[in-house]
């Protein structure tokens, strides 16, 4: 048991050396704090979506910008896409599971705002069609997927794919580069 437990850690310890030596993915995601800390300083509002897990990853990231990270400070407008149960259930039956996101980032995105789309594989359809809707609107997107991208690559504005193809290896580096971007969104925007 304590030598499996030992090679989880080391997998997830793994991985994030291999991010952290990858000089282009430091600088985007610098560039994702900068992109973030203007919306918010241009009136834009921050949202976030993904499925099972991501769903919690991306909620527990909208919390960080609206409740508050470090500091006690105003509440920064950023919110989950999916806390909406009487919505996500009804628009999933009436419609498609792949059109709950959408049809939200349609109804309330406007042109400036940031979207963040998690999934692991990057093929997640819901995420892959609010990414559709989110262009026409001149809405941001970030992707953050496992290794290769998936087909939310080419929809990405920016895109944090993290150098795994194993889910929870994935989840545990999408939460840690999330919180870099939260730290150092609230650094720079309350400086």
């Amino acid at each position: 048991m304590m030598s499996r437990i030992k090679a989880i850690i080391n997998e997830s310890i793994s991985v994030k050396t291999v991010l952290v030596q990858d000089q282009q993915m430091m600088e985007k995601i610098g560039q994702i704090v900068d992109l973030v800390t203007e919306a918010f300083r241009h009136g834009n509002r921050v949202y976030f979506c993904g499925n099972g897990g991501s769903a919690a990853d991306a909620q527990h990231l909208a919390a960080e910008f609206s409740g508050r990270f470090y500091k006690n400070r105003k509440a920064l407008p950023a919110e989950a896409l999916h806390c909406n149960t009487s919505y996500l259930t009804a628009v999933a039956n009436d419609y498609s599971y792949d059109d709950i996101y959408a049809r939200l980032v349609d109804g309330i995105m406007n042109s400036g705002d940031v979207l963040f789309g998690f999934s692991t594989s990057g093929n997640s359809g819901n995420i892959i069609k609010a990414f559709e809707v989110a262009k026409t609107k001149g809405v941001v997107t970030i992707g953050f997927t496992g290794d290769t991208g998936g087909k939310i690559r080419e929809l990405c504005d920016h895109l944090i794919n993290i150098p795994s193809s194993v889910t929870p290896r994935i989840q545990e580096s999408h939460i840690m580069v999330g919180h870099i971007i939260c730290e150092l969104v609230e650094e720079k925007f309350f400086a």
